[in-house]
């Protein structure tokens, strides 16, 4: 008996010290396992953010989109959220946990990301929100907003807001149809919605891919075409009803997509290959063409002739004739010029634009058409953007402090306004009648303030989380920028005897755009001597102006602006 309890003791201490020695292993397995990255992260962060980090409902933690984040604001993120999103905290896990999640968002994906027209088309949702009567008096001062801080737009006529509605990520980049019926909202993550402005809501969204450079709408508004970094490609949808038609793989970094108006064509440039492609919006072939150099950012000019472009590398910036892409004029510059943000003005018989350079204090402006750099302006800190209207005398810039540089477009002198005082200003943009002036405060306590252009006077200021792009449908379409320089020719040349709407010594433009044709109304403008007797008239009182074809269509484009269509 003795020997039995004896045995059957022994037995439990061998059991005792190989539970104990069980629950050491295991616990070590699992302090192991707590502080393995990825496993934290498949277990706590994969259903919003994909078990590849290539984002659902939450956007993608790729280290292409985290490189502008540091280690230790991501670790902030972790632990207490974003303000504002739907991201719970993660403050019961460890610094060293968190550290590995960070870590592990910092390294590469060992596959390809996985994006095809499948993926697209099972993304698309359809949304049944109420609709509501916007009340939008004229769609040419309609300005949308985006508050980027707390992902949403706005949609506002003149000082008015007529609505907001949230979208995920929102980062900018907003393109009407060209009929103003809607707008097309992109995000970085590769989301792209559509709102109705004739039904006043958000109708439909889709994902085009992982990581979206831009989106771009063809002249017939029938089709969006969508470009991608990540997986490369060009998408291409319908308008409406946001279904996916092609999907088309590129090899390189696309700097931007935009559209032609004057052609069925589209035109984009690789950031990393000295290739240019252009689009039929038709047909959706493709044709590559050989360039000097890549592009990385680039604007088409007012006109559609020329494609005026830069590369970060080279510090130059390159004309090309869009006929035959031979390069027409090239000069070198410190600092890349940012097109994006250029701005475009005519006076005295040339077209002008300016643009800021990235990291530099200063804007440059340049003569187009006969191509030439006009002047570089210090503005005392490195600026994002420069906007101008044909109802302003000044180039509105920023510079990354509290400070809006305005520089005179005729003898370039500055003045500076301050917004608010210790807060930085960034980003003017306009109605498209020009009498107001948008300015965003970039803070989280930020504004977006109205004011009027001519006198500077603050009419208006909305409470705003990081506002930044405003895109109004006038400033915001190429097509319409020869209508803007006409407006500056009219004030040139035209105010003395003619008013837009109102009879005076010579007919109202409203009236000259219901009763001629563009050809008669070129005739009359530089040869009325010989045009007076068919337009009805008994003597000929007008001059005759000496205008080149450039400054004709775009006094033409501007008077039939008061056609009321």
């Amino acid at each position: 008996m003795k020997k039995a309890l004896l045995i059957a003791s022994i037995a439990l201490l061998n059991l005792f010290a190989q539970s104990r020695f069980d629950s050491f292993y295991v616990h070590q397995l699992e302090s192991k396992a707590e502080l393995n990255g990825k496993s934290l992260y498949e277990r706590y962060c994969a259903d919003c953010h994909h078990k590849d980090r290539i984002g659902t409902s939450a956007p993608p933690l790729l280290p292409v989109f985290l490189k502008r984040m540091s280690d230790e604001r991501l670790k902030t993120i972790i632990k207490n959220s974003l303000p504002q999103t739907l991201m719970p905290k993660f403050d019961f896990l460890s610094d060293s946990q968190i550290e590995a999640i960070v870590t592990y968002l910092r390294q590469p994906l060992n596959k390809n990301v996985k994006w095809d027209l499948e993926n697209i088309k099972g993304s698309v949702k359809t949304f049944e929100t109420a609709r509501k009567k916007l009340g939008i008096h004229d769609i040419r001062n309609v300005t949308l907003v985006v508050e980027r801080g707390a992902d949403k737009v706005w949609i506002m006529e003149n000082e008015k807001v007529l609505d907001r509605f949230d979208f995920s990520n929102v980062h900018g980049g907003l393109k009407f149809t060209l009929d103003g019926k809607s707008f097309f909202v992109p995000t970085r993550d590769g989301w792209i919605g559509r709102y109705s402005l004739e039904e006043g809501r958000l109708t439909k969204k889709v994902r085009a891919c992982v990581n979206l450079r831009n989106v771009s709408v063809e002249r017939n508004g029938n089709y969006l075409f969508a470009t991608c970094l990540l997986p490369q490609s060009v998408v291409i949808f319908e308008t409406k009803t946001l279904k996916p038609l092609k999907m088309v793989p590129v090899k390189g970094k696309i700097s931007a997509l935009y559209e032609l108006y004057s052609k069925d064509e589209a035109i984009f440039t690789f950031r990393d290959r000295p290739k240019l492609v252009k689009v039929d919006t038709k047909t959706f072939q493709f044709k590559y063409y050989d360039l000097k150099r890549p592009i990385e950012d680039f604007f088409i000019d007012p006109f559609e002739e020329y494609i005026i472009g830069t590369t970060r590398r080279g510090s130059r910036l390159s004309v090309y004739n869009l006929k035959d892409l031979k390069e027409i004029f090239e000069s070198k510059i410190e600092g890349m010029p940012h097109l994006f943000s250029a701005t475009y003005w005519y006076r005295d018989g040339n077209f002008y634009f300016a643009t800021p350079h990235l990291r530099k204090p200063y804007v440059t402006v340049w003569r187009m058409y006969d191509w030439a750099l006009i002047k570089k302006i210090d503005t005392d800190g490195d600026g994002f953007f420069v906007k101008t209207h044909p109802a302003s005398a000044y180039l509105w810039a920023d510079n990354s402090t509290d400070e809006l540089v305005l520089i005179d477009k005729r003898d370039y002198k500055k003045r500076v306004l301050v917004p608010k005082k210790g807060k930085r200003y960034i980003h003017t943009e306009f109605s498209g009648d020009g009498r107001l002036a948008y300015l965003s405060i970039y803070e989280p306590d930020g504004a977006l303030m109205v004011y009027e252009t001519d006198t500077f006077r603050k009419i208006k200021k909305y409470p705003a989380n990081v506002p930044v792009g405003k895109y109004n449908f006038i400033n915001k379409n190429r097509v319409f920028y020869p209508r803007l320089f006409g407006m500056s020719i009219f004030k040139e040349k035209c105010w003395g005897c003619h008013h837009q709407t109102a009879e005076a010594f010579g007919p109202p433009f409203s009236k000259i755009a219901k009763q001629r044709n563009d050809a008669e109304i070129m005739a009359q403008i530089v040869d009325p001597e010989h045009t007076y007797k068919d337009l009805g008239y008994k003597r000929n009182s007008m001059p005759a102006f000496d205008l080149n074809a450039k400054e004709l269509k775009s006094i033409v484009e501007y008077i039939k602006s008061f056609k009321g269509e």
